[in-house]
């Protein structure tokens, strides 16, 4: 085939016809001013709120204090944490954070800034990928679904890599759907086909291989299944290979010239056992993603029999068959992480978008009737944690009950208010004939009942955080004052202190930087007693149990904060509050 000519296939619909379907009955759509209005109000609500609760361990305080170290030391290739070298990942994430730190200043909003922004442009890449093959409507609805989804909303808002991680990947996709239009001109072809290889180097830069990994394995298992050869010579090899290496190398290269220890913790530890073993301890059964998946998606669960039968029904012609890329992309991406020894919730958040089209393929072909039986059942869902709630609290307030708990009961009946209400609205919306005011409705009644049950959260994430023992510590604190952390990694406090801890006999998670640089920590807890007791003015952050056996040991140990989680200490009196 030439490189210029694709068979259109029959799931490529005009923009004034339905896809493969009979047509439907008239619906009153939204105008485009009603859509800007929705568009305004959830970005209000997605930004606004980034900054409304404090950092959570471990994830959330390691990628914020690293980022803090690279800025504060202007070092943007060797990564640091606490001072160590740290090259468990790529650096594309915090680049991205510690430029948010020059603009806004070192605060959880900046902090969060860029996983907000990435869940966003990913939610307007892939709805701009749907409306090229299946007209506005679908492009319009494939925003929402991803909008309502709550492990999206949840990712967007939570300073880890699997959003910023997960967003170039969908653009990675969105490319390949773009480049592959059969109305495409040769000319649109190369350059989406060029942003697709870009997107993939960013995806590399901010998680490494599997950037690559992940694209090669959906494309592979594709061409298999619909036996579309001719795509492989659509995909600007060469050249798109060169843009994705001109992205990836110059950093790779750098890091390697100045670290030569790099290359094997990275790409032999980092990915190879990572993959294939449990050395991180992470591991889960086979079904792990599955209530992942579940949960994650719960608003649309009722509706994807309905996505599985738009992918039967695509025709299975000679062209490219962008429903079963799709499908492949969700399915072959989570079957990879099920098969993996490293497991975590966030892993399977690229599959999502594509997800999200195929829903919007669907609900697009969805009438009132319809969906007046999902929004029957979304509302019994939401309601019945509601009339729970008091009944909860009563005996929860009764018996031997984390308070903190109690404290967040009422912001998840707030949630699930918020959620009642606005499903109550959709299904008045609907009822008049308004099915796409119905459908937005929905997705921002969900929108926000998941944002206020995450900033809710903090009423846990304060506690954690450790942001209440920073006043006192700051008060003891003299510039040249070392703070041991004493068999703990604190993941939170050297954020809050604009501080680096010294590790103390426990490296945790940095043992491959105490290995490459051990006068930076103490190996032995006689080591630190030591220096503890040389009279140099010194801090130290522990565990209560911890503390409890030093304090048998008759060391000098003054506590000036401590919670639940730490104990906060000074070799020197005067100092307590």
């Amino acid at each position: 085939m030439p490189d210029s000519v694709l068979v259109v296939p029959d799931s490529v619909r005009p923009m004034t016809a339905a896809p493969n379907h009979a047509v439907v009955a008239p619906r009153e759509a939204l105008s485009t001013q009603a859509k800007l209005w929705v568009v305004f109000a959830a970005s209000c609500v997605w930004f606004l709120t980034l900054g409304w609760r404090h950092l959570l361990p471990s994830d959330e305080g390691r990628y914020a204090e690293i980022a803090r170290e690279m800025f504060a030391s202007g070092d943007w290739v060797t990564i640091r944490y606490n001072d160590l070298k740290y090259f468990e990942k790529p650096p594309l994430h915090l680049w991205m954070t510690a430029l948010a730190y020059h603009v806004f200043g070192v605060n959880e909003w900046s902090a969060r800034l860029w996983v907000g922004f990435s869940g966003a442009a990913a939610m307007l890449m892939t709805a701009l990928a749907a409306r090229r093959w299946y007209g506005p409507r679908v492009g319009w609805l494939t925003f929402v679904v991803l909008l309502a989804s709550p492990s999206w909303n949840f990712a967007s808002h939570f300073n880890a890599l699997d959003m910023s991680v997960s967003a170039t990947l969908a653009a990675v996709l969105a490319g390949v759907l773009l480049a592959q239009h059969p109305q495409a001109t040769r000319r649109e072809r190369r350059h989406w086909m060029w942003f697709a290889w870009g997107a993939m180097g960013l995806a590399v830069l901010t998680k490494g291989l599997m950037g690559i990994v992940l694209p090669g394995l959906v494309l592979v298992v594709y061409t298999l299944l619909a036996r579309d050869w001719a795509l492989w010579r659509r995909l600007h090899l060469v050249s798109g290979a060169l843009i994705m290496l001109a992205i990836v190398l110059p950093w790779f290269v750098l890091v390697s010239l100045r670290n030569p220890e790099f290359a094997h913790f990275f790409f032999i530890h980092e990915h190879w056992e990572r993959y294939t073993s449990t050395v991180h301890r992470r591991s889960g059964p086979i079904w792990y993603f599955v209530p992942q998946l579940l949960v994650g998606f719960l608003p649309w669960l009722g509706l994807l029999p309905r996505a599985a039968r738009v992918v039967r029904q695509e025709p299975a012609g000679s062209g490219f068959r962008p429903k079963l890329l799709l499908a492949v992309w969700a399915g072959a991406i989570f079957v990879f992480f099920s098969a993996s020894g490293s497991k975590l919730p966030g892993y399977i958040l690229p599959i999502f978008p594509a997800l999200a089209v195929l829903l919007a393929v669907a609900l697009d072909t969805l009438d009132a009737a319809a969906w007046k039986r999902h929004l029957r059942v979304a509302l019994v869902l939401v309601v019945l944690p509601l009339l729970a709630w008091l009944p909860a609290q009563r005996y929860m307030s009764s018996g031997d009950v984390n308070p903190l708990l109690l404290n967040y009961l009422p912001w998840l009946a707030g949630a699930f208010g918020c959620m009642a209400v606005g499903v109550w609205v959709a299904r008045r919306l609907n009822a008049r004939g308004q099915l796409d005011g119905s459908l937005a409705a929905y997705a921002l009644a969900l929108l926000a009942g998941v944002t206020v049950a995450t900033v809710g959260h903090d009423t846990f994430g304060r506690s954690s955080s450790g942001i209440d023992m920073v006043p006192p510590m700051q008060a003891a604190l003299t510039p040249d004052m070392p703070i041991y952390g004493v068999r703990v990694l604190d993941h939170t406090l050297p954020f809050y202190l604009q501080r680096t801890l010294t590790m103390v006999e426990r490296p945790d998670e940095l043992e491959f930087g105490t290995q490459q640089e051990p006068h930076k920590w103490l190996p032995t807890m006689a080591a630190f007693k030591q220096v503890w007791v040389s009279g140099v003015p010194a801090m130290a952050v522990m565990s209560p149990e911890t503390h409890a056996t030093l304090q048998a040991e008759r060391l000098p140990l003054f506590t000036i904060a401590q919670n639940a989680r730490r104990v906060v200490v000074v070799n020197f009196s005067g100092a307590a509050p």
